[in-house]
C-alpha cells in the first residue's frame, strides 16, 4: 500500500476548503484520503518539520526537525520552458527538464515548440508526450503556431491539439502576417480552450538589441530594445483579438505600457491572459554594468519603473501567471563576449524563490501562489486543483520564509546559465507529490 502523511503543514490553497490552516494530509494510492488535525496510518511514510532527502528525490524517509516551516499548495504549473529536445539534448532534454521542474516545485510544465526539428505536427507532440511518460511531472506540449516557426503558413493546429497540444505559439518569433494571426485567433475561438501565445516584440524595432533601451544602454554602449517594440506588437495583437475573438495569451510581458494595455483589454472583457518571467520581477538593467552574459535575457531586464508596473500587474491580476522562461544554454553559447552570447537563463529551480524575493512585502503569499497554480491552469483551460479529500494528489511543498544561497549543488539542470548562483534568496520549493510519487529536494545545506 502506498501511503504518505504530510504532518503539520500549512495549506495555501486559495478557494480551497483548508486554506490557511495547519493540518495533516494523508495521501493513499495517489489520492488525498484524509485531511485533519491528527491523521494516522500505520506504516505510512511521513514528512514533517523539515526535509532531508537527496537531490535526486529517490526516496523520502521519515524526516524531523524544526529548520523549515513546510507549506503546501496545489501543484504549481509553469507555462513556459524550453527543454531543447529534440535537437539539442545535451543542453537539457525531456527527463532533465522535468527533473528540474520537480526540483522547482512544479507538477506540470508547458514546453515550447522551438526545437530542431520544430514541434509543429502530430508526430512532434507525440514524441514529447512519449518521452515524458512515467515522470512525476506532467509535460504539457505547446504546438507551433506556424510551420517551422517561419510565420508563413499556419501549422496543423487541429492535428496537434488532437495529439495533446495545450496551446499554440512560435516562442519568440514574430508572426508578421496579420492575416495569419487573425486566422489563428479565429481557430482558437472555435476550439474554445487552446490559447494563442504571443511574445510581443516588433522585430524591426528590436533588431540587434542587446538590452533594455535607456540610460544604462547608452552608458554601456549597447544597442537597446525599446519598450515601444513590445507596445506596438501588443497593440496589433490586442486589436486582432478584439475583432476575431479567441484566446490571446501575452507571454512574458516586460513593460509598464504593456501591463496598461492588457489591463485595459481585460476591462473591455476581451479574452486576454498574460504572464511574466520571474527574473523580470527582481532584476533590473543595472545588473549589466559588468557585461555579464548570465543577465542577457529576452525580454530584456528593464528599469525600476517597468519592474514596479510588473509587480503591480501581478498583484491586481492583470498578469495571470509567473513563469520560469527556462532556457538552458551550454558554455559555448553563453560564456563568451556579451554581443554574440545567447539570450536566456535557466529558471525552473529558482522561479518561486526569485518571485517570492521580488514580491515579498508587495503582495500576499496567497496571491503569489495563485499566480503559480490557479492562474496558469486557467490560461490552459485546465480544471482547478485543491487540497481536499478525494482529490488526486497534486501538491507542492515549499517554505516561503527560509533564506538560502543558491549554489551549483542546488541545480538539477545540465546547463548552469543562471545569474542566481551565489545569490541570497527568500523562499524555496521543497518537493512535489503527484499521484503516487513524492519527490523531495535536498535542503539541509544553505538553510539559514
Amino acid at each position: 500500500m502506498n501511503e504518505l502523511i504530510l504532518r503539520q503543514v500549512t495549506v495555501v490553497d486559495p478557494g480551497g476548503p483548508h486554506h490557511d490552516s495547519t493540518v495533516d494530509i494523508l495521501v493513499k494510492d495517489g489520492v488525498i484520503a484524509k485531511v485533519g488535525e491528527r491523521v494516522s496510518a500505520k506504516g505510512a511514510r511521513e514528512v514533517t518539520g523539515s526535509l532531508r532527502a537527496s537531490s535526486t528525490g529517490a526516496r523520502d524517509d521519515r524526516m524531523t526537525g524544526d529548520e523549515l516551516k513546510i507549506h503546501v499548495s496545489p501543484g504549481w504549473v509553469d507555462l513556459r520552458a524550453h527543454f531543447r529536445d529534440p535537437g539539442e539534448e545535451w543542453k537539457c532534454g525531456i527527463t532533465n527538464g522535468l527533473d528540474a521542474a520537480a526540483a522547482g516545485g512544479f507538477t506540470a510544465v508547458a514546453v515550447l515548440p522551438s526545437t530542431k526539428p520544430t514541434t509543429d505536427d502530430r508526430a512532434g507532440i507525440g514524441y514529447l508526450l512519449q518521452r515524458a511518460q512515467g515522470h512525476p511531472v506532467q509535460l504539457l506540449p505547446i504546438g507551433a503556431l506556424t510551420q517551422g516557426l517561419q510565420g508563413e503558413q499556419l501549422a496543423e493546429l487541429y492535428d496537434q491539439q488532437q495529439a495533446g497540444a495545450v496551446a499554440f505559439g512560435d516562442d519568440q518569433r514574430a508572426v508578421r502576417n496579420s492575416r495569419l494571426m487573425l486566422l489563428a485567433l479565429q481557430y482558437s475561438a472555435g476550439v474554445g480552450q487552446a490559447p494563442v501565445m504571443v511574445y510581443p516584440n516588433d522585430p524591426d524595432l528590436g533588431r540587434g538589441g542587446q538590452m533594455h533601451e535607456g540610460p544604462m544602454s547608452t552608458r554601456l554602449g549597447l544597442k537597446g530594445i525599446p519598450p515601444v517594440a513590445e507596445v506596438l506588437a501588443l497593440q496589433r495583437d490586442l486589436a486582432l483579438q478584439e475583432y476575431a475573438g479567441g484566446h490571446l495569451h501575452v507571454a512574458t510581458v516586460s513593460t509598464a505600457e504593456g501591463v496598461a494595455l492588457i489591463r485595459a483589454a481585460k476591462a473591455r472583457k476581451q479574452r486576454i491572459t498574460a504572464s511574466v518571467a520571474a527574473h523580470n520581477l527582481l532584476l533590473d538593467d543595472g545588473c549589466l554594468r559588468g557585461f555579464e552574459t548570465c543577465y542577457k535575457v529576452l525580454p530584456p531586464l528593464r528599469d525600476l519603473e517597468h519592474i514596479e508596473a510588473l509587480r503591480e500587474g501581478v498583484k491586481d491580476g492583470t498578469i495571470d501567471a509567473i513563469v520560469s522562461d527556462h532556457r538552458p544554454e551550454d558554455r559555448e553559447h553563453k560564456v563568451l563576449e556579451y554581443g554574440p552570447a545567447a539570450f536566456g537563463i535557466i529558471g525552473l529551480e529558482t522561479a518561486f524563490a526569485v518571485a517570492n524575493t521580488a514580491l515579498k512585502g508587495h503582495m500576499t503569499l496567497r496571491r503569489l501562489i495563485e499566480r503559480l497554480t490557479h492562474g496558469p491552469r486557467a490560461v490552459l483551460g485546465l480544471p482547478k486543483v485543491h487540497i481536499a479529500e478525494g482529490e488526486r494528489a497534486e501538491i507542492t511543498l515549499f517554505d516561503p520564509e527560509v533564506n538560502w544561497t543558491c549554489t551549483e549543488d542546488d541545480l538539477v539542470s545540465k546547463s548552469h546559465n543562471t545569474p542566481f548562483l551565489g545569490q541570497r534568496l527568500t523562499g524555496r520549493a521543497l518537493g512535489v507529490v503527484r499521484g503516487k510519487v513524492v519527490r523531495m529536494v535536498r535542503v539541509t545545506e544553505g538553510v539559514a
